[in-house]
C-alpha cells in the first residue's frame, strides 16, 4: 500500500472512530493533560498539517531523507512539548459542535491536495524539505498511535487497518534503528532484554 492510500485509509478509520464517540465523553480525561476533545484535536492535526503544508510552495530541496529521520532528528529539534499540548487544545476547540464532520471536511480538503500533487512534491516543515510520501508516513504514524490512545480512553475499537498498524510498527522500529537503538530494541522484541523505563521513539 502506498503512503497516500495508507493515509486515506488510516484517516478514514480515524473519522469513523470520532463519529462513534458519545456526546458525554468529550471532556473526560484521555491522555496526560488532554481531554478526549484535545486528544482528538491533536490527532486531527495529522490531517490538517497535510492540508496546510501542501498549500505552501514546494521548497525545491529535500534534506530530510525519510520518515525515520523526521522522527529521530527533526521532530525532536522542532517540537516543543508545551506548544504541542496547547495546539492540541486549540484543535479540540476548532472541532466545534460536530467533530466528525470537521474531520471529514478536513480529510476531503487534504486528499484533494494530495491527489493533485506531483509525484516529486516536497513539503516544507520548519524550513526543511521532505518528500510528500515520506511525510504522509509520519501522518499515518500519528493517526494510528493516537487512534489507539482514543481506544484506550473510550473502549471504542479504533478500526485502524492492520496494514497501517504494521507500517506504524515498522516505522517505530526504523526510528529506533536510526537513533542507534536497533540492537537494544531487537533484544527486547525477542525476549532477550528490556527497554529502559519510559523509552520512546518520539
Amino acid at each position: 500500500m502506498g503512503s497516500a492510500a495508507a493515509f486515506l485509509h488510516s484517516a478514514t478509520a480515524f473519522h469513523a472512530l470520532v463519529a462513534r464517540i458519545p456526546d458525554d465523553a468529550w471532556e473526560t480525561v484521555a491522555l496526560g493533560e488532554w481531554s478526549l476533545r484535545s486528544l482528538v484535536g491533536h490527532t486531527t492535526r495529522a490531517i490538517l498539517t497535510v492540508e496546510s503544508y501542501l498549500r505552501l510552495d514546494d521548497p525545491g530541496f529535500e534534506n530530510v531523507p525519510d520518515a525515520e529521520h523526521y522522527y529521530s532528528r527533526v521532530y525532536r529539534d522542532l517540537t516543543d512539548p508545551a506548544a504541542v499540548a496547547a495546539r492540541g487544545v486549540e484543535a479540540g476547540v476548532w472541532l466545534g459542535d460536530d467533530p466528525a464532520q470537521a474531520v471529514a471536511d478536513a480529510l476531503g480538503r487534504a486528499m484533494a491536495l494530495v491527489d493533485a500533487a506531483p509525484a516529486e512534491r516536497i513539503v516544507s516543515i520548519g524550513g526543511l524539505g521532505i518528500a510528500l510520501p515520506e511525510y504522509l508516513r509520519t501522518r499515518v504514524f500519528e493517526l494510528v498511535v493516537h487512534s489507539i490512545d482514543i481506544t484506550r480512553a473510550t473502549g471504542i475499537p479504533h478500526g485502524q487497518p492492520a496494514a497501517c498498524v504494521a507500517a506504524t510498527l515498522a516505522l517505530a522500529a526504523g526510528v529506533a534503528a536510526t537513533r542507534g537503538d536497533a540492537e537494544q530494541l531487537l533484544l527486547a522484541l525477542t525476549g532477550r532484554g528490556t527497554l529502559p523505563a519510559g523509552y520512546t521513539v518520539v
